[in-house]
């Protein structure tokens, strides 16, 4: 029997960034228990500085790449980019959120602690060597949504918005857990290099080794796409943005998907890259489902965060158009688009908050009639938002769009193209609506007081003007996802 040889301090350089948000995390839970609620707003300054921090070394590069555990955990230049954009956009999160959570009285400590829990939880999931460092990372995530989701105790929407997010969440990682034993048992290991090398060896083989191999991948991709929120596994979408709290729901629509993304890439492309031939097929499959069904059900939406659930489905199938067609063009075209639907949605939702008060929650449609004549300006940044999600040029999400399609049509999946462009057209009808409302109807009911705080609506007017400016300069983004897929 080998000897294990004991970790150093400078092997552990490259989870700096993990260690330094995790350490964070601890010790405002701590701090949190010495302060009341007139000072609470003390652990959200903290959390922000720690993931601005953090930020900082990821972008900096403190700690340098390599991989640390044998292997399991491993910080390259796709983690990197991830890691940046999820941390951001979840620090973004919580700068939208605390008024929004203090007005209602539901910002106890531990809230902004979760962020950073669930945030350490992604930043695991895309730097995944091993399938028990991708099983970690997403339960990690997992169960910190489930209590960021029921937040709010006292009501029964979010209550049953998050029972039934334990509930098919729970499901939905057995099936992944199970996928991952039957790969385990084809190829008897956990590292993903070392699963790449046996996955050939196993397709090679045509008995019950391919048969354990192909079943196992089904189930992860079956995993996979419930945490996506691709159809038919994005059962759990609507209720849960409808009925949790709005600050958590742009947290749980924004940044986890790019996390989602890098699991799938690394246990798809780094574990049974051989099988692309197969899974590729089941991404396509699911890729047009998910456009199919979430244009059509977001068309009957008179929620908005219901029909933006339904949205998050079909911008999901455009990122699976992108991941179907595989390679550098599919894999980095997929990543352009799960980043800049993180922009997107971060925007949607804070739009939301924005023009939400205390006992008006701004989540209908019929909430935006007539608010151009009531705040033009606003207006005008909740048009840039829809036009960006529903792909006008020259917004960023037209060039999101474009370059997942250039990719499915690179990678032979003509016919895949054509449904997204087909989806698009249709999509578009509902994101015009909201703008329709805005500017042509009248408003309805008695006009909320305007907000008393000016961070959030800078905020937002930051968040919503960088779709068009990302937009006319996305080729820096673009050069940025392709380096992480260079070689």
């Amino acid at each position: 029997m080998t000897t294990p040889m004991p970790i150093s301090a400078a092997d552990l350089q490259p989870l700096l960034p993990e260690l330094t948000l995790i350490a964070g995390a601890f010790g405002l839970l701590m701090l949190d228990l010495f302060l009341d609620n007139a000072r609470r707003f003390i652990t959200h300054a903290l959390a922000l500085v720690v993931m601005v921090a953090v930020v900082w070394m990821l972008v900096t590069g403190v700690g340098g790449q390599g991989s640390v555990f044998s292997g399991m955990f491993v910080r390259d230049t796709l983690a990197d980019v991830s890691k940046v954009v999820i941390v951001a956009v979840s620090a973004l999160s919580l700068v939208y959120g605390w008024p929004y959570l203090r007005e209602r009285n539901l910002y106890p400590g531990e809230a902004p602690v979760l962020v950073m829990f669930a945030t350490a939880g992604m930043m695991m999931m895309v730097s995944a060597g091993s399938l028990v460092m991708v099983y970690l990372g997403l339960e990690l995530l997992a169960l910190c949504s489930y209590a960021l989701v029921a937040l709010n105790r006292d009501d029964g929407l979010a209550t049953e918005a998050a029972m039934k997010y334990i509930v098919l969440g729970s499901l939905a990682s057995g099936l992944l857990l199970y996928g991952m034993s039957l790969v385990y048992g084809a190829t008897g290991s956990l590292h993903l290099p070392a699963i790449f090398d046996a996955t050939g060896t196993a397709l090679g083989d045509g008995g019950d080794q391919r048969l354990l191999l192909l079943t196992g991948v089904v189930f992860m991709v079956a995993g996979v796409a419930f945490k996506l929120g691709a159809a038919p596994f994005h059962m759990w979408l609507p209720d849960v943005y409808q009925g949790a709290p709005t600050p958590v729901t742009l947290f749980i629509s924004a940044a986890p998907k790019l996390a989602a993304f890098g699991m799938a890439f690394r246990l798809l492309q780094d574990g049974v890259g051989p099988a692309a031939a197969q899974w590729q097929w089941l991404l396509a499959g699911l890729a047009a489902a998910s456009l199919v069904i979430g244009n059509v059900i977001a068309i009957a939406q008179t929620n908005l965060k219901r029909m933006l659930a339904y949205s998050t489905v079909s911008h999901v199938g455009f990122l699976l158009v992108g991941f179907a067609g595989g390679g550098e063009v599919g894999y980095s075209a997929a990543l352009f688009y799960a980043i800049s639907y993180a922009i997107m949605s971060a925007a949607a939702f804070g739009a939301i908050i924005v023009l939400s008060r205390q006992g008006f929650e701004a989540d209908r449609i019929d909430d935006f009639k007539g608010l151009n004549a009531r705040n033009p300006w606003q207006a005008g940044l909740v048009l840039c938002v829809m036009a960006s999600l529903a792909g006008v040029p020259p917004f960023l999400g037209f060039w999101a769009k474009l370059v997942v399609l250039g990719a499915a049509v690179n990678g032979g999946f003509l016919w895949l193209a054509i449904v997204g462009v087909l989806c698009a057209v249709i999509g578009a009808f509902y994101y015009l609506r909201v703008i329709k409302v805005m500017y042509f109807d009248e408003p309805v009911g008695e006009i909320p007081p305007a907000r008393k705080d000016r961070v959030v609506p800078l905020v937002f007017g930051v968040n919503a003007l960088a779709l068009l400016a990302l937009g006319i300069a996305w080729n820096p983004i673009m050069a940025w996802c392709k380096l992480a897929f260079a070689g």
